[in-house]
């Protein structure tokens, strides 16, 4: 029980960046195609609370974790009205996509804090674990996003690059996407989508941290 709360401490900080920065990079997308949604209602702020869901961020992930050891949660939706992005519907498709470009970035980022951090012998744990929960996090709420249910980032693009009849159809799962999610999770089928997703993902960003490894050995 010790080491799951130490685990919580590691993974806090890198859950809390990667939910608010994939929901602000989904705000930005949106204002630059014209949508001022996001803006309007001030959630265009890295300020963390504007995106934590008490529920959703924060009890439902640590009720999963302590109860079988895998968490999954949501942050607070950043507000997006398709009917003002500009353009045509692909481009709604390219704003849900910047949650998960962002979450890209920031794993990357926290893969080079950790080449640094080995290459500059910094021997303090913490550190190394809280880089390698930041690479961990940001590659699985990745997989996660682009899981092709509604309403994740991944069903929700599919909607918009469907034909308007097939889209609608397929906007009905929305209701019950996250208990469809809940219930794989819970039967171990989760992973059968996740595992594959993060191993290609890994090896992307491994492969574009490759010439910074190889400079600093």
């Amino acid at each position: 029980m010790e080491e799951k709360f130490l685990t919580v401490l590691v993974y806090a900080l890198p859950i809390i960046f990667a939910a608010t920065v994939h929901e602000v990079a989904h705000g930005y997308a949106a204002r630059y195609f014209g949508d001022m949604t996001a803006t309007a209602q001030g959630r265009l702020t890295l300020n963390p609370a504007a995106h934590i869901d008490p529920i959703g961020t924060i009890l439902l992930p640590l009720v999963m974790y302590f109860a079988i050891g895998f968490a999954i949660g949501y942050p607070r939706p950043i507000p997006i009205d398709p009917r003002q992005i500009r353009g045509p519907r692909s481009n709604v498709a390219l704003v849900l996509s910047a949650g998960v470009a962002a979450n890209f970035v920031m794993a990357f980022l926290w893969l080079v804090f950790g080449i640094l951090l080995a290459y500059f012998n910094v021997t303090e744990v913490y550190f190394h674990r809280v880089a390698y929960a930041g690479v961990i996090v940001n590659v699985l709420w990745i997989a996660y996003n682009l899981l092709p249910l509604p309403p994740v980032d991944g069903g929700q693009i599919i909607a918009q690059l469907l034909p308007l009849p097939m889209a609608d159809r397929y906007q009905r799962i929305a209701p019950y996407g996250f208990f469809i999610i809940i219930g794989l999770a819970v039967l171990g089928l989760l992973q059968y989508w996740l595992i594959p997703v993060m191993g290609m993902t890994q090896g992307a960003l491994n492969l574009l941290a490759s010439p910074l490894t190889f400079l600093l050995q």
